[in-house]
């Protein structure tokens, strides 16, 4: 064989074992030395290619569409710093518990080090970020390597997926030429028969430990005044086995949104939405002391919950966690159940007591009053404000979204305003936002690539300063024909900051952290062939909104908001709440 047919053979079988393996959906950035990868997979009829200019909005092009779709994306770069402009969504990837396939093309062994251009060393490029690292071996065709590449390919998918999932790079050195060529006589086939993979592997669940499950049951029935906080995750049976075991154990359940708890035809009874503005209020708080708390999925979004928490540290806290990990920043878990939190839930339902509390809950009862007293006061405050208030946007989206919509949030103010904001309801939506490591970057590739996954309409809500950030994500709307409905909530610069120690310091305050940069963003809308609107009142809002989802492509709606005023409206909404509460 020539070098060009020992290429083919030898990235074909890896390409081929990776479709075999289940993988469906290649991002891809050009560049000349991954060449035998782009070619190879193009040529897959049965792989969906989405082609990116750039490595960075790729790499969170593909972390949505991972994260939506619930199966790894593979993604394939150049060597180089193209390969390191993955790095915020490997890191993301493996903070959020994302499954990705990174494929790097690297200049072979001998011209590294020597001053080649487009060199770096790309060995363990991602560091821990990354859970496995293989270097591969240069192409080679004879069986021993087909059957090598084959296993590699299919551990690999394997692993990302596995709980907790996340990154796996890969990282393969090409010499010239990089063009593959189909071989005159095809190389030994070592594949399996009938498009079956080379190895199979079974994905399991985390069942808990019967005994361990048969303990806390016990433990759990004794106790009135438990809690249960449902953090960030995307499973989709996860809420109606959280709500039955609610239900069983008569507790509130703190939904954040991102948990998919929130909204959902699930049994809602004791799911409370206004719990952030609850708990903002210390005379209520006083009046909440847990003795056991339940917590499942990645932490809270509202501080509040936290600070909570924290404040009752003698309470008895139980993680329940897929993959064993100590998501638990204030180090208050007195017990780690490792297990899958659906399997966990049903364990844990069916080892109760019947009837454990069926005279009712004084304890639930409390914060059911609470939480609904709390979303009133939100409500009736939000409707008296005569000018913009970025809280609004999704009070105003409740009711806007259809059945089957994915909103996504932003890192910084509007995933915090979707928590308070947003209240529950019968409607099946998707929640999503990147809060593995709370950044701000990539969160437009990301929101589409969530789009790529479907079946529904998708809502972004972005602030200005991220939406700057990654502008070159809005490119792959008009590139692939995806349909999305960007909210834009534009107070010129960075409103969080407004709202930590740093305001109560304005000296070169705008400087270092407000950074205002008068940005007008319809030429951008424009550039990018998204509708621009600038709608001047709610219902113009709400009018531009259901346009944007009933049409197709992409839509850009600007609410312009005052930081200042912001500022005082949330703390408006605080204090009505806490009045109300005390009232």
């Amino acid at each position: 064989m020539t070098p060009a047919q020992v290429l083919h053979a030898y990235v074909g079988a890896f390409v081929d074992e990776l479709v075999r393996a289940g993988l469906t959906d290649v991002c891809l950035a050009p560049g000349s030395r991954s060449a035998p990868l782009a070619y190879l997979v193009a040529a897959r009829p049965d792989l969906k290619l989405w082609t990116h200019l750039d490595e960075r909005s790729a790499g969170y092009f593909a972390l949505g569409l991972a994260k939506a779709a619930r199966r790894p994306v593979a993604l394939i770069c150049t060597s180089g710093t193209a390969a390191a402009n993955f790095l915020p969504a490997v890191v993301e990837a493996r903070l959020a518990r994302v499954p990705l396939l990174v494929l790097t093309a690297d200049r072979p062994p001998e011209l590294r080090d020597t001053g080649a251009p487009q060199t770096i060393d790309q060995q363990r490029l991602y560091g821990g970020f990354a859970k496995w690292f293989v270097e591969l071996l240069l192409p080679e065709a004879t069986a021993d390597a087909l059957r090598y590449v084959r296993t590699v390919a299919g551990r690999a998918l394997a692993l990302a997926q596995e709980a907790p999932a996340g990154a796996v790079h890969l990282n393969f050195p090409f010499r010239e030429p990089l063009i593959p060529a189909p071989p005159d006589t095809p190389a030994e086939d070592v594949a399996r028969a009938a498009g079956r993979p080379y190895a199979v592997v079974s994905p399991g669940r985390r069942a808990p430990e019967p005994a361990a499950v048969a303990q806390l049951a016990a433990e759990l029935a004794g106790i009135e005044r438990g809690l249960i906080v449902a953090g960030p995750q995307t499973d989709p049976d996860f809420p109606a086995a959280l709500a039955a075991l609610a239900e069983a154990l008569q507790y509130p359940i703190l939904a954040d949104p991102l948990s998919q708890v929130r909204c959902g035809p699930h049994p809602r009874l004791h799911v409370l939405d206004a719990y952030d503005a609850c708990l903002r209020d210390p005379a209520t708080v006083a009046t909440l002391p847990p003795e056991v708390i339940l917590r499942l999925g990645a932490m809270p979004t509202s501080k509040p919950a936290l600070q909570y928490l924290q404040k009752y540290p003698e309470a008895r806290q139980i993680l329940i966690d897929p993959g064993g990990e100590w998501q638990d920043p204030p180090r208050l878990a007195a017990q780690v159940l490792q297990a899958d939190p659906v399997l966990a839930c049903a364990a844990l339902t069916a080892a109760l007591p019947r009837g454990v509390r069926a005279g009712g809950s004084p304890w639930l009862a409390r914060w059911r009053a609470l939480d609904a007293c709390a979303r009133a006061a939100i409500a009736q405050q939000v409707a008296a404000f005569a000018e913009p208030f970025e809280g609004r946007v999704f009070a105003e989206l409740a009711g806007c979204l259809p059945e089957g919509a994915t909103l996504f949030a932003s890192s910084s103010m509007p995933v915090r305003d979707l928590d308070t904001f947003f209240p529950g309801s019968g409607k099946a939506v998707r929640f999503l936002a990147n809060r593995g490591a709370n950044g701000i970057d990539g969160v437009v590739s990301s929101a589409l690539g969530a789009a790529a996954a479907g079946p529904g309409p998708l809502v972004l809500v972005i602030g200005d300063v991220a939406l700057y950030h990654d502008l070159n994500g809005l490119l792959a709307a008009r590139r692939h024909g995806l349909s999305a409905t960007v909210i834009l909530i534009n107070n010129d610069g960075g409103g969080i900051f407004s709202f930590l120690p740093q305001a109560a310091h304005p000296d070169n305050f705008e400087l270092l952290f407000g950074t205002p940069h008068g940005l007008d963003f319809r030429p951008a809308a424009e550039l990018y062939g998204a509708a621009f609107h600038r709608p001047a009142d709610w219902a113009a809002f709400r009018a531009a909104v259901q346009a944007g989802l009933a049409g197709s492509g992409l839509t850009l709606i600007e609410v312009r908001t005052q930081r200042d005023a912001n500022v005082t409206q949330h703390r408006a909404v605080w204090k009505a709440v806490a009045a109300a509460l005390r009232g």
